[in-house]
């Protein structure tokens, strides 16, 4: 049976995943409903979209909070409160720590296929970057369980796209975006469908 996953939505940007979760609901093509946006910055445009849509926002500046600990302590107190299903890393720039009872309920979306082209300081057109100077034929995304490493974790899906020759940044990033704006939203589908497990126990 399908139930409706409450969702926390973590950015630090512009917030276009954001939105695309936003928009599939609105329309009745995802059985989700946002509960709290999440943002590492006040002044970027995904926090005007989630307050454009009536969602709650909770600000957590990352330069507020002298240590990694106590930012993610922050990060965890809206999560205890909003009590969602999932929490979705869209964009967050920030390192979470995950404690352990949130183990097996965020995930995360990485621009490439894990575990090629992740790990710290991989991110954004950096990513897209190192694929070209690789030479590589093809690349993607990939959805993931969150832990405390970064982009590792169970993967739960990934989608594939071709590297072109003439393919720039900018130009391999938008092919593989257009892949992330249906592959974050399937993996939502799979666990309210019942079909993904997210309990890490006995997961490396």
């Amino acid at each position: 049976m399908t139930q409706v996953v409450k969702l926390a939505v973590l950015i630090s940007g512009s917030g276009r995943t954001l939105q695309n979760f936003i928009d599939l609901i609105e329309r009745g093509e995802l059985p989700a409903r946002v509960e709290v946006v999440v943002s590492s910055r006040a002044d970027v445009q995904g926090v005007e979209r989630a307050r454009r849509h009536g969602r709650p926002v909770e600000i957590v500046p990352r330069k507020n909070y002298p240590s990694e600990e106590s930012f993610s302590d922050a990060i965890t107190g809206i999560l205890d409160r909003y009590a969602p299903d999932l929490a979705l890393l869209a964009g967050f720039m920030s390192f979470y720590r995950i404690p352990p009872r949130w183990l097996g309920k965020v995930l995360n979306i990485h621009p490439a296929l894990l575990p090629r082209f992740g790990g710290a300081g991989m991110y954004g057109h950096r990513v897209h970057e190192a694929v070209l100077a690789a030479g590589e034929k093809e690349t993607g995304c990939t959805v993931h369980f969150a832990d405390n490493q970064y982009d590792h974790g169970p993967i739960v899906l990934q989608r594939k796209v071709p590297v072109l020759p003439n393919d720039t940044p900018d130009s391999l990033a938008e092919r593989v975006f257009r892949e992330e704006l249906s592959a974050y939203p399937e993996a939502v589908r799979l666990f309210a469908e019942g079909r993904l497990n997210g309990n890490p126990q006995g997961r490396r």
